[in-house]
């Protein structure tokens, strides 16, 4: 009797075993697939991508491993296809113009120069026909509109304090490009993101170049970042 029972406690520390050893087993090749189907990118140039152990083409630095998905709140909206008739609607060109004066200041580190073109801001947006607009994008349009208007003041009160002035940009950056995702544009446009800027959260910004220009660091990084797409 006492060796059967003996038997049992050695069969059941023996099931107990296995099972330890088969979860982490499993453990392990989750942890492995994970790292296979991880994406790694260059923190300079994240156009270029490749696998854990490669240098990026361009620069030579080691490639990273691409951040998650940032909040939704601060995602940048997707820029795809405008219907002809919303983008007939209203003409996005001069508020896009006003902007891009604001961003080739700031790439050029001239704070003052970005304050003295963010004051035109408000009149560009002030002098777009908004009559035709349909009903159920009036409300979208106001608002995205009024809070470029606030960032771009907020650009002009803080003349001389050029890292603040890249902060406000940063968020007339997403209501400029969701303004284009809505309504269009019929200028030839590029979608821009730094990596480095605010650690990937919102270093994005819509550039008239095909050249990267950063309007985040200026002449300390002018060509980090990389093109995310063409807008045309």
């Amino acid at each position: 009797m006492r060796k059967i029972i003996l038997s049992s406690i050695v069969l059941a520390l023996l099931l107990l075993a296995c099972n330890q050893k088969n979860k982490e087993t499993e453990n392990t090749a989750k942890e492995m697939l994970a790292q296979s189907d991880e994406k790694y990118s260059c923190p300079m140039h994240p156009e270029e991508t490749g696998k854990k152990g490669d240098v990026c083409k361009k620069c030579g630095m080691d490639l990273e491993p691409v951040k998650a998905e940032v909040a939704a709140e601060e995602k940048i909206e997707e820029i795809t296809t405008v219907s002809d008739v919303v983008k007939a609607s209203v003409s996005t060109e001069a508020i896009i113009n006003s902007y891009l004066k604001i961003k080739n200041a700031l790439s050029n580190d001239n704070s003052a120069e970005a304050a003295k073109v963010a004051a035109d801001f408000s009149k560009a947006v002030e002098a777009t026909k908004t009559d035709k607009i349909a009903t159920e994008l009036k409300d979208k349009y106001s608002k995205t509109t009024e809070e470029a208007k606030k960032q771009a003041a907020l650009i002009v009160s803080n003349s001389g304090k050029i890292d603040q002035q890249r902060k406000y940009f940063a968020i007339l950056s997403q209501k400029i490009t969701s303004l284009i995702a809505t309504f269009g544009t019929n200028k030839k446009l590029f979608q821009d993101y730094c990596p480095m800027y605010d650690q990937g959260k919102s270093g994005y910004w819509i550039s008239e170049f095909k050249v990267i220009k950063n309007p985040y660091y200026g002449s300390e990084m002018l060509e980090c970042g990389g093109m995310i797409k063409e807008i045309k």
